[in-house]
């Protein structure tokens, strides 16, 4: 329970810095920001509004945005309700990862642990900067190709399965791959983005398997209608709005890679 707790916390703490990175990733090109600095490793945080810096007492997960009321302390502005969303959903990931993790808690087993802790850093990231603007920085793709192609290698070597184990997944990338090129290229950008193409490599190899990457690709598409039917119905979209993919293609990532021995005892039970 100890660790949970500590896992818990932990996830707050990155979901806090994850709103201050995407805030100051999105705003760097911004000419209201340009006297302002906003790197991510130096820079202070500020209130969007009046560009007070915020001092420690500002910046506790959740509880401040709770005690403040969330309002800015100096201009009163309210503060957007994603702040504590993000912290809180952060760190339900964290602890979901925790006790659900597929792998054993060896001394190796922590350290592909803690990689995956990284990689669902990124993922949300990467699904609040879609959500709100339709993009995934080519940056952040990158880092996450990389460091999932780490974690790859780490759980082949770490759990016996080694090329095949990876070769599986590399074939499972470029199916999601194809799938979504060719969606790209049939609609001329209409039914996908150009990002999702792009990051579709690295959550096929982090589904594992062919078979994981078509449960991932169903689970996507699910979350999509479930979350787009309600605000067509409600007319706050049309039926050709663009909706960003990302969020769905993520979380359905975030659920196959956890619940992945799940998964297989589904598809086992329904075929055999």
């Amino acid at each position: 329970m100890n660790i949970i707790i500590i896992i818990f916390i932990l996830g707050l703490c990155i979901g806090s810095f994850i709103n201050a990175f995407v805030f100051r990733l999105h705003e760097k090109r911004n000419a209201r920001y340009k006297k302002i600095n906003l790197s991510i490793l130096n820079g202070r945080s500020i209130c969007p509004n009046c560009k007070h810096p915020l001092s420690v007492y500002d910046l506790v997960p959740v509880f401040s945005w709770l005690l403040l009321g969330g309002k800015c302390r100096y201009c009163r502005h309210k503060i957007s309700i994603q702040y504590p969303l993000i912290e809180v959903l952060t760190a339900v990931l964290f602890v979901i990862s925790y006790i659900q993790w597929p792998y054993s808690f060896s001394l190796y087993g922590w350290l592909e642990f803690g990689i995956w802790l990284l990689l669902v850093s990124i993922f949300v990231i990467l699904a609040v900067y879609d959500y709100k603007w339709l993009l995934l920085p080519n940056k952040i793709v990158f880092y996450l190709t990389i460091i999932g192609l780490s974690e790859l290698f780490l759980l082949n070597y770490g759990n016996g399965i080694h090329f095949v184990g990876i070769l599986l997944a590399i074939g499972a990338g470029f199916l999601i791959s194809f799938f979504f090129y060719l969606l790209f290229i049939l609609s001329k950008g209409q039914w996908i983005g150009g990002g999702d193409v792009k990051i579709a490599f690295v959550l096929g190899i982090l589904a594992g398997n062919p078979i994981n990457a078509l449960s991932l690709i169903f689970i996507a598409s699910l979350l999509g209608t479930i979350f787009t039917i309600p605000s067509l119905i409600n007319r706050k979209r049309k039926i050709n709005s663009h909706i960003p993919f990302g969020p769905f293609l993520i979380f359905a990532t975030f659920i196959v890679f956890i619940f992945t021995s799940n998964i297989t005892s589904i598809y086992h039970n329904l075929y055999f």
